[in-house]
């Protein structure tokens, strides 16, 4: 394909062909070489057009808290208010065979029969986090397919929960009903990047066990230090009932209400700014990563490095210490051959 085929293609991507789309996340995240090259090319494309804007949220919390069912609710609604809504919902990949269920669309029935909305269920692979190693490129291309809200739904193992923050605007965090005992149990890092801490199955016999629950996390809140990114109400904690239409209806209020606020102090482009730049250095960080490793000297002191380890059963060994600072010693040499060269 030359650039005439992969104008014509993002040209599909934004007129809003999904078979288009599709076939595009499944070249971005595909790792061969030759895919790579292809995705670049139709990324490129699509760079040359007026970029749009979508709001992004990320939504994280335990399985079993209620994810996908709040998904298909707030989906709904907010195609019923005439949005455009893409849901990336990424998935665990299995260690051993790196296949992965992909159920929540199952989980999302109402949500996936409307038109105005785009369901893509993506296996997180060996990521940790819950984030598809592409899901920055996959939200740019759903961004230019003309959905304007974006969700991020990840797989709630709560590792390098960062990552969720460096992708979206406002961060969901998802927590089902419990007992006081269970605030021990999250994480004191994902509720320092959460801005809205919703408490699901809000409702019939959980409704005073949620807002108990609610109640318990609002006063775990106020210890946190103050962000400057926030306005004096948030991080904000509530209730939900996937249920309840006025309960979603202020939820998306709340998230609403904070995206403006952000916007009309600035905070809103300086973030977007800081999300970009860090995932610039990511990808550089990768290509180094790749470039480094596709070097004989470099293969050949971690085939080294490993067949020690074996040989020895643990890395507490003189062999193994040796051949470890070995290989170090070979990436410094690198590093200093790169400054003889002036690069």
């Amino acid at each position: 394909m030359d650039m005439t085929d992969w104008l014509h293609m993002a040209n599909e991507i934004r007129a809003g062909n999904r078979r288009i789309l599709s076939q595009a996340i499944t070249l971005v995240e595909a790792s061969g070489k030759r895919q790579r090259s292809s995705a670049d090319k139709l990324i490129d494309a699509l760079s040359s057009f007026e970029p749009k804007e979508s709001l992004r949220v990320g939504l994280t919390g335990a399985p079993g808290a209620g994810k996908s069912t709040l998904i298909n609710a707030l989906g709904t609604y907010l195609v019923e208010k005439s949005h455009k809504i893409a849901v990336l919902a990424v998935d665990p990949s299995s260690i051993r065979t790196g296949g992965s269920i992909l159920g929540d669309k199952t989980r999302m029935e109402e949500l996936s029969r409307l038109n105005a909305a785009y369901i893509r269920p993506s296996p997180a692979g060996n990521v940790l986090g819950g984030v598809a190693k592409r899901t920055r490129e996959v939200i740019f291309l759903c961004e230019q397919a003309g959905f304007d809200v974006i969700f991020v739904e990840t797989t709630g193992v709560g590792q390098s929960e960062v990552a969720v923050s460096l992708l979206t605007d406002i961060f969901v965090l998802l927590i089902a009903p419990a007992s006081g005992d269970e605030l021990q149990g999250v994480k004191r890092g994902i509720m320092e990047l959460a801005d809205l801490i919703v408490v699901s199955k809000a409702d019939g016999d959980l409704q005073q066990i949620a807002t108990r629950t609610c109640a318990e996390y609002r006063s775990a809140v106020r210890l946190l230090a103050r962000r400057e990114k926030d306005s004096d109400d948030f991080p904000m904690c509530i209730t939900v009932s996937a249920n309840d239409a006025d309960q979603i209806h202020h939820l998306w209020n709340s998230a609403v209400k904070l995206q403006n606020w952000r916007k009309s102090n600035r905070v809103w482009r300086n973030t977007r700014v800081h999300q970009e730049l860090k995932w610039a250095q990511s990808l550089l960080r990768d290509e180094i990563v790749n470039a480094a490793e596709a070097r004989i000297d470099v293969v050949t002191a971690r085939h080294n490095l490993e067949q020690a380890v074996v040989e020895s059963g643990t890395v507490f060994s003189p062999v193994v210490r040796n051949r470890l600072r070995e290989a170090i010693d070979t990436l410094r040499q690198l590093n200093l051959n790169s400054k003889a060269d002036g690069r």
